[in-house]
């Protein structure tokens, strides 16, 4: 095995086999390397499932080669959104217009010998919760059901500057907090349904942008991850996704951003059908913005100088209190074993005193009686709050509320301990496989939140890529959490990478 999987031959021949087959379909079509511009039945001749599946990788370099322009991008995905959202509802805003437009200037500087950057001309979401100038902005919330804001948030500001063309804004619960075991609904726009069976939920709170990404009709999204908002969605749509370290990348511009008691859980991070996306994606959006104060200079490491035969795996199938469905331990116990082919040194372990940091950061959330969540419902005029957002608590005394602060703090630390004898972490990314959206809501979470919350609390990186396919809940798609030291962001990825290539990753929903 190369040193990465990212830049090996066998990679690099991915690509371009994916690249070839794609223009030799539509030459064949009659169509050479153009999608019939502008033209929504532009898929009754082009296969779709060739566009659909290209990565992030394989368009920008299509574009970038001017096999095929951004125009063409922007309207297969446009087409794309439109043949699926109904049954989704996961795209609830677009510029349309200004895309098109951004996209015919992105062709004309591509005809000039000119790039914006890595991401010229490549069409993408992004989730509600985030500001996007000139495109509606609700966070989920009744308020600002018509808040159009003035400036991107740091993130999107970023990948448009690469070169991406934002098509539109993807379904978030309200704040990205209200979902409850529905997953991804708000009292604006309502349910968000999973692309492989829309009788399920895509979970939350970035269910919006993991339904259309993994649908296809977009190449990217950007999601936020407050307990498992991006590992959750990656998990139940089949796709890949991560949480990167705490201080990797700004929240400017999220509703729910930086500050604050409960500043530390929050994380902002891409999502791709991809893991070569995520390595690509997430250099572009890193790095301090000069106002999230928790930010860090701290170099972001290249996924293709990872040795991975030299890391040391710990694995768990259970975190002791909530035992995951036996075909999930078993999907855990086959990905170790890829490790352990691979030469690397592999233990079934796992961090101590799981169960006390939840209760911990259970404590620690609601000592406010969240107070948190009725200013936020009264800075943007929400009379009528989603009915799984929590607005109630335990108020505690201040001497509490501190107590249980060191309490978590001291249960890091002595997690970050153990995992010196560690490189990477392999566990569930939830209990149960996919479920059913419930027919009447509940606020009780879908599943046990701790699989992902865990490593929320301890700000390490992590990620979640598909691994398999449930039999209990048949053809919905199962997903394997990788956690990496902290700043090691780049291990987390290249081991994404590596079980992608031995599983497949990514499988088109039957949409």
């Amino acid at each position: 095995m190369s040193a990465s999987v990212f830049d090996s031959q066998a990679a690099s021949a991915a690509i371009d086999r994916s690249r070839r087959r794609f223009l030799r379909t539509t030459a064949a079509a009659g169509v050479a390397v153009a999608l019939a511009p502008y033209a929504r039945h532009a898929f009754a001749t082009v296969p779709r499932d060739e566009f659909i599946g290209l990565s992030v990788v394989d368009v920008a370099k299509l574009i970038r080669e001017r096999q095929i322009s951004a125009v063409d991008a922007v309207t297969a995905c446009y087409a794309r959104i439109d043949e699926v959202n109904p049954k989704l509802n996961a795209v609830v805003a677009t510029c349309r217009e200004r895309a098109l437009a951004e996209a015919r200037e992105a062709d004309a500087l591509l005809a000039a010998g000119k790039t914006r950057g890595p991401l010229h001309g490549v069409p993408f979401t992004v989730k509600d919760s985030f500001d996007t100038a000139g495109v509606v902005t609700t966070g989920g919330t009744l308020g600002r059901k018509d808040f159009v804001p003035g400036k991107d948030a740091t993130v999107v500001a970023r990948a448009r500057a690469a070169g991406a063309i934002l098509l539109g804004k993807t379904n978030t619960p309200e704040f990205t907090l209200g979902g409850g075991a529905r997953g991804t609904y708000n009292l604006v726009y309502g349910q968000t349904y999973n692309p492989y069976n829309t009788a399920y939920s895509p979970a939350g709170s970035s269910g919006g942008a993991g339904a259309i990404v993994a649908a296809g009709g977009a190449f990217f999204d950007i999601g936020s991850d407050y307990g498992g908002s991006i590992r959750s969605p990656a998990y139940n749509n089949g796709i890949a996704g991560i949480k990167p370290t705490l201080g990797r990348v700004p929240r400017t511009g999220h509703i729910v951003g930086y500050g604050g008691p409960f500043d530390s859980f929050q994380e902002t991070g891409p999502m791709a059908r991809r893991v070569e996306d995520l390595a690509l994606l997430l250099p572009i959006m890193a790095g301090p913005d000069n106002w999230d104060a928790t930010m860090a200079p701290v170099p972001l490491g290249d996924p293709r100088t990872v040795e991975l035969k030299k890391l040391r795996v710990a694995y768990y199938t259970t975190n002791g209190e909530a035992d995951p469905t036996p075909e999930i331990q078993q999907l855990v116990k086959q990905c170790a074993g890829y490790f352990r082919d691979l030469g690397c040194k592999v233990t079934d372990d796992r961090p101590p005193k799981m169960k006390e940091l939840a209760e911990a950061r259970q404590k620690f959330s609601g000592a406010n009686d969240a107070d948190h969540m009725r200013r936020m419902l009264k800075k943007y005029g929400t009379t009528q709050a989603s009915p799984g957002l929590r607005i109630s608590g335990e108020l505690q005394p201040s001497a509490e509320f501190t107590g249980w602060c060191e309490v978590m703090d001291s249960i890091k630390s002595e997690q970050l301990a153990w995992f010196e004898k560690y490189d990477l972490i392999l566990c569930p990314a939830n209990a149960k496989p996919p479920q059913k959206v419930p027919a009447e809501f509940t606020r009780a979470p879908g599943s046990n939140p701790s699989y992902t919350s865990q490593y929320n609390t301890t700000g390490w990186p992590a990620g979640v890529v598909r691994a398999g396919t449930s039999t209990e809940e048949t053809g919905l798609p199962l997903g394997i959490q990788i956690v990496g030291q902290p700043w090691r962001d780049d291990v987390v990825l290249a081991a994404m990478a590596y079980v992608e290539k031995q599983t497949g990753g990514w499988q088109r929903p039957p949409l």
